[in-house]
């Protein structure tokens, strides 16, 4: 496979992960082969490169594998200097925007996955939760960072970008599935960011096609309803 291509990339269509590789890979012009997953039935390439997790997203590189999307985005800005940079060069900056990356994977999409799964009063709960979880994030980000990062100026996706455009552009699919999670009149700020990056051509590009993911939704949180 390395033969082929000097980058490949196991993944699955439908997961944000694995799109922000994909996004960052083609920002950069990187050219890679892109393998499509199973999860159900993984391949042995996959147990192979990540035998810890065995999950995607993971990138080869020349034979060398790199697991998590985080890490990943973090390796492809540092192995391809050329292209726009997805992290700043100062140190405190890049520190923070890691930062604020982790919180948005452990808390924003965890609250949202939360409102997707539950039903009546729970959800209610769940949806409440979430808007307290994005007034955090909202207000870190603006304390934390300067204008320019991670607010997006309508032309280079950053690393934050990536990592809140991969998912909170599929909005329309979850509202579809579950019914509103963030709207401009609760989340001026966050819906302003969102749809900001969904107008990017890349970013329209990359994204999976509305209705195979409102489908694949719909399989994976109504199963039982």
């Amino acid at each position: 496979m390395e033969k082929q291509s000097q980058v490949v990339v196991f993944g699955i269509w439908g997961s944000s992960y694995c799109k922000r590789v994909e996004i960052a890979l083609a920002l950069k012009g990187i050219p890679y082969e892109y393998v499509e997953e199973d999860l159900a039935n993984k391949s042995e390439s996959l147990l192979h490169y990540n035998p810890v997790h065995k999950k995607v997203p993971v990138l080869v590189h020349n034979g060398k594998s790199i697991a998590e999307s985080l890490v990943i985005l973090e390796y492809i800005d540092d192995c391809w200097k050329h292209g726009p940079k997805l992290l700043p060069e100062d140190p405190y900056l890049r520190a923070k925007l890691r930062f604020w990356a982790n919180f948005y994977d452990q808390k924003l999409k965890a609250s949202a996955t939360q409102i997707m799964m539950s039903r009546g009063e729970e959800r209610e709960r769940a949806i409440k939760d979430f808007g307290e979880v994005l007034k955090v994030f909202e207000d870190g980000v603006k304390k934390d960072l300067p204008a320019e990062f991670p607010c997006f100026d309508g032309k280079n996706l950053g690393f934050l970008d990536i990592v809140v455009g991969s998912s909170a552009c599929n909005y329309e699919a979850s509202h579809e599935v579950a019914g509103v999670i963030f709207s401009p009149e609760t989340n001026p700020t966050f819906w302003s960011w969102v749809t900001a990056l969904k107008n990017h051509p890349l970013m329209k590009r990359m994204l999976p096609p509305h209705d195979k993911l409102v489908a694949k939704m719909r399989q994976k949180y109504f199963q039982s309803a």
